[in-house]
Parts: C-alpha cells; structure tokens; sequence
C-alpha cells in the first residue's frame, strides 16, 4: 500500500496504523519524503501524532551516534512548516548535547516542554537535574529531579 491509497482510506484510525507501519519500514533515503507526504493528511492532527511518535522511535536510537545530527536536519527540513514537530526535534538536540555532555545552555532547558524537562530530571547529567531541581516548569519535574539527586547522593 503505498501513501496515496492510504490517503483514500476515510477511517483515520487505520491511516495512522498504516502512517506507522510504513514510517516503521522506510528506507533512510525515501524517509524525508515519506514523512512529509503523510505531513499533507487532511487530518493534522492524526498526521502530526504519527510523525511525532515516528520522530522519538527514531530520535531515542539516534540521538548517542553521529549520524543524528545529519538525521536531524533532514528532519527539520520536513517538518519545517510544523512548529510543533520542529520544537520536539530542537528539544531532541538538546537533549542529546544534555546526554553527551557537549555544550548547551541552562536557559535552553528551563524554556523547554515539560516532556524534555522529565527527561532531563531523570537523566544522567548532574547540571541539567540541579537546575531543574531548582526551577524546573512544574512541581512535578522539580521533584523528578530531587528525587534524582537524593538517589545519586545515596548511591
């Protein structure tokens, strides 16, 4: 099945199945225009969560090789017109400069989603879980991230 005839199904459900299965299965060099053709479903909504959850399958086994910086500019290029999808992909790098310990600025984090701040406060390094146990965006992360802290104390 290819995305056109996805496009004819009018049951959104079974577009997003199809969306995911064929974003699971594409080819490195078919996937910048694989992503953007589902990008053009008259069902934002539905095309934008299978793009997203297409972007973090593939950005969580990226983000620790080389190859995820080139990923991700083709990636941005594709969802350039989605401020959304383009927002998770920046958190994404940063999170991976987080991870690595490559450069990145504590403001960066503190004006990031609550999802990346979760991740943060969960993470590995020490900066990034003190300064969002100091001010991340929610009680919630604020916790994570002294709960993070105490566990590597004690540990």
């Amino acid at each position: 099945m290819n995305v056109h005839d996805i496009l004819q199904n009018p049951d959104e459900h079974v577009r997003f199945a199809a969306y995911l299965d064929k974003l699971g299965h594409v080819a490195d060099a078919n996937e910048v225009d694989l992503v953007s053709r589902v990008l053009t479903d008259p069902d934002q909504t539905m095309a934008q969560s299978a793009v997203l959850r297409h972007l973090d399958r593939r950005a969580a086994g990226l983000y620790p090789a080389p190859a995820y910086e080139e990923w991700a500019q083709a990636m941005t290029q594709a969802t350039v017109d989605d401020p959304f999808l383009a927002q998770r992909l920046r958190e994404w790098s940063l999170f991976r400069a987080i991870t690595l310990n490559l450069p990145w600025q504590p403001e960066n984090l503190l004006a990031s989603s609550k999802w990346l701040q979760l991740k943060g406060a969960a993470g590995t390094n020490s900066e990034a879980v003190e300064v969002l146990a100091e001010a991340g965006r929610t009680k919630r992360i604020r916790n994570a991230a002294r709960t993070s802290l105490t566990h590597r104390s004690s540990s």
